[in-house]
């Protein structure tokens, strides 16, 4: 699949159905009318039932400003968002929206189960609390005070929550903030098994390697545009060039970055670090050119590719 000349990624084809997620030239601006900060500038999305989305960029890029809009905590001044079809009020009166956001709504002095049990009388027909607390991995803990709970295990318990309508669209912000190495793979994987029964999922995160893994699609933002949308694969794609890596006591960087295609030079000890669009010319350099040993290429990857599409040109 090809890149458009502004950097995005076409989705693939699908057969019609109604949208889960559909964003149509959404606009938000903050401030005074003298000072106005544009948060979100003309954004679309499209998001087909049981797809997992990574919504991904810098701080300020306007990722949580479009998320409230998407869960109608805030108005846009302009655009459109449709959640399965209607408004979102519509879609979370019914029960088919939940949301896990960073912090806020816990109670200290509850312990877990209780927490769950009075979230459950506030909708119509709740799935059982051992079963919630079961799907997010807490149910050892449910006579454990809310206070008591890690920073991960009150994550997981806003996941219980989030798991009680049994919502067929659940938004993440920031989910595993707080939760080690194991939490995180466990966490991911139940979330992997919703969407194989057809559960949408749009998340944010500040780890890259969370979206590289499981995100079906991975949507970059930028000054609250769309820049880049499809795979990992694809995504990486967009950031042209490879890494080059080699011993080289005192290497010498401006030299480096005076060759053809050289965008970044990084000195680490005794190792320098070359990001280039022509690996060719800087690795026959530091062969022929220089002492360098232990000469690794390695193609970009997520990480690079986030940084190439976010922070460097103009993608509007």
């Amino acid at each position: 699949m090809n890149a458009t000349a502004n950097g995005v990624v076409p989705p693939r084809p699908r057969r019609a159905t109604t949208p889960a997620i559909e964003i149509r030239g959404l606009v938000k601006t903050f401030g005074s009318a003298g000072a106005p900060v544009r948060a979100v500038d003309g954004l679309d999305l499209v998001v087909r039932p049981g797809e997992i989305v990574a919504f991904l960029g810098p701080n300020g890029a306007g990722k949580t400003t479009t998320i409230d809009m998407l869960l109608g905590l805030t108005r846009p001044d302009s655009g459109a968002v449709r959640v399965f079809g209607g408004s979102p009020s519509d879609a979370i009166a019914a029960g088919r929206v939940s949301a896990v956001l960073q912090s806020g709504g816990l109670l200290p002095d509850l312990t877990v189960a209780e927490t769950v049990q009075l979230i459950a009388t506030l909708h119509a027909h709740p799935r059982p609390v051992r079963e919630v607390l079961i799907r997010a991995g807490i149910d050892d803990i449910a006579d454990r005070r809310v206070g008591k709970c890690s920073g991960g295990q009150q994550q997981r318990l806003r996941f219980a929550l989030a798991l009680l309508p049994s919502p067929d669209l659940i938004v993440l912000d920031e989910p595993t903030t707080g939760m080690d190495v194991e939490g995180r793979r466990d966490f991911w994987h139940a979330i992997r098994q919703d969407s194989e029964r057809g559960r949408t999922v749009l998340f944010a995160t500040h780890h890259l390697d969370e979206a590289d893994a499981y995100a079906d699609r991975i949507v970059l933002v930028r000054a609250g545009r769309v820049v880049a949308d499809g795979s990992a694969a694809q995504i990486k794609n967009l950031a042209a060039g490879r890494t080059l890596s080699a011993t080289l006591p005192g290497a010498d960087p401006a030299r480096l970055l005076g060759l053809p295609g050289v965008d970044q030079v990084e000195q680490r000890g005794n190792r320098i670090i070359v990001r280039a669009k022509d690996s060719d010319v800087v690795a026959r350099y530091l062969l022929t050119a220089t002492p360098a040993t232990d000469l690794e290429i390695s193609a970009h990857n997520l990480e690079d590719a986030f940084l190439a599409l976010t922070t460097t040109g103009d993608h509007r």
